[in-house]
């Protein structure tokens, strides 16, 4: 299985916004992301230059992605 690759916290939020996850609000370096449609899931995900891969593998267990799930998004298969 592939690694997962390193995103920066804006661009991993762009991802999560085609699943439908919204900027609810911002506290310090952490953006607040909710779930527009049901089961209306929260996900923090830190605004740093560099996600760390088992901080990213954390978000995507949050969001209820598997990580082949996640991959077909990133890469857009």
């Amino acid at each position: 299985m592939p690694k997962l690759p390193l995103l920066s916290g804006k661009e991993l939020v762009k991802l999560l916004a085609r699943l439908g996850y919204q900027l609810d609000h911002q506290t310090g370096s952490h953006m607040i992301l909710r779930q527009t449609t049901g089961p209306y899931r929260r996900v923090t995900v830190p605004n740093h230059k560099e996600v760390a891969r088992g901080t990213l593998s954390s978000i995507l267990r949050e969001a209820g992605l598997s990580r082949e799930e996640f991959m077909k998004l990133y890469y857009g298969d």
